[in-house]
């Protein structure tokens, strides 16, 4: 469980979940590569971290709908560290449900985030997590990933895109097994954010069941 010096990836990591990962992790010492769409989400992320007495992360552009963009971040972690101990697939894209048609864009982006460019950002830093001597790689699905789970307001591309995430964590769960690779999938449900050090995060403490979950509750289950 000690994590001081741990080299951890996370992606979708400017906001909501996969911020409250990297301000939970950093004053743990964990060495953070931080990756998202917006530059200036991570920006403001990685402020954020040192404030908390975390070191400097380092940043990456990540846009997993997008194949030339999965190649170029992996590439670049490859250059800034011989090996991963632990990846957390954080990032998604959201897509809710509508009474007019989807443009072909929207589809195709929430699938391919999901799965394809989950799929290939691990496989492409493959390498650098079995160079680690205890590697972990972390999915954050969905409860729309569970079987016969309510549609609510999901859209049905986004329904399918976490199922099939799921799919991808069990697959490589089979994959590592009898290696040191461990694949964790946790499956949330309807999430509120709060981050470390805001009174949201200290009023998340006093949640009881029933209530809405929030991103503490992930973190911790993590």
């Amino acid at each position: 469980m000690m994590l001081n010096q741990k080299i951890v990836v996370v992606t979708g990591a400017g906001r909501g979940l996969g911020a409250a990962f990297a301000l939970s992790l950093a004053p743990l010492g964990c060495e953070l590569i931080l990756c998202a769409r917006r530059e200036e989400d991570l920006a403001q992320i990685s402020e954020c971290v040192v404030n908390h007495g975390g070191k400097i992360p380092k940043i990456i552009q990540l846009d997993l709908s997008d194949v030339a963009s999965v190649r170029a971040a992996a590439d670049s972690i490859a250059n800034m560290t011989e090996y991963v101990d632990v990846l957390i697939n954080n990032g998604a894209m959201w897509l809710e449900s509508s009474d007019v048609s989807y443009a072909e864009t929207d589809v195709l982006n929430v699938v391919n985030a999901a799965i394809t460019g989950t799929f290939l950002f691990v496989q492409n830093i493959m390498p650098l997590l079995k160079a680690s001597q205890s590697p972990d790689v972390l999915t954050i699905g969905s409860i729309s990933g569970l079987p016969n789970a309510a549609l609510q307001s999901v859209s049905v591309p986004f329904y399918a895109a976490k199922r099939g995430q799921v799919a991808l964590a069990e697959g490589l769960r089979q994959e590592f097994n009898g290696s040191p690779l461990r694949s964790i999938l946790i499956n949330p449900p309807y999430l509120d954010d709060a981050l470390p050090g805001e009174k949201s995060w200290i009023d998340a403490s006093a949640r009881v069941k029933g209530d809405r979950g929030t991103t503490r509750d992930i973190v911790e289950a993590v």
